[in-house]
């Protein structure tokens, strides 16, 4: 089981999308899809975004 932090997680995922949105083969690729590589993209900026929210959100309420 991986055990790095989620959001380390998820910006290896985005620098991963980023790397293969600008791969030529990548970019030479002609298909249709449903979901479309700017889609998962948004879906990490989102998950990223939740992610650290909601550990701000946590620790409201927390004094030590």
């Amino acid at each position: 089981m991986n055990t790095q932090p989620l959001p380390e997680l998820i910006a290896q995922s985005q620098e991963l999308l980023s790397a293969i949105r600008k791969h030529p083969q990548f970019q030479g690729l002609h298909f249709d899809c449903d979901v479309s590589i700017g889609d998962v993209v948004q879906f990490f900026n989102f998950l990223q975004y939740e992610t650290t929210t909601n550990v701000v959100n946590s620790r409201e309420g927390f004094t030590q």
